[in-house]
């Protein structure tokens, strides 16, 4: 008994070293919409507005994202690619406008 608490400790202090909302890094292609819109803000330092699924490459996808950039009068259109994970192509666009914020 005494020897499986022993073993039982150290797994639950372990356990409670990571906070469950703290960001994973993750490997692999890009899923969703929030993680193509967090590599265009990194690359950009803008605001991502939207992003949508494009075909890129034939066979794998890319996501397609406008960013709003304060302070400029124009933002970025950026191709995120899947595989990657990085921008593929950004070009400069009219600055879309921030929707519900002032």
């Amino acid at each position: 008994m005494r020897l499986a608490l022993l073993l039982f400790v150290p797994a639950l202090l372990m356990a409670g070293d990571r906070h469950p909302r703290a960001p994973r890094h993750r490997s692999g292609p890009v899923s969703t919409a929030r993680e193509a819109k967090a590599i265009a803000e990194q690359d950009t330092g803008g605001i991502a507005l939207n992003a949508r699924r494009v075909p890129l490459n034939g066979a794998s996808c890319g996501w397609e994202v406008d960013v709003h950039m304060p302070k400029d009068a124009h933002g970025w259109r950026c191709t995120v690619d899947c595989d990657s994970r990085s921008v593929y192509t950004k070009d400069r666009i009219p600055n879309p406008p921030l929707r519900g914020r002032h």
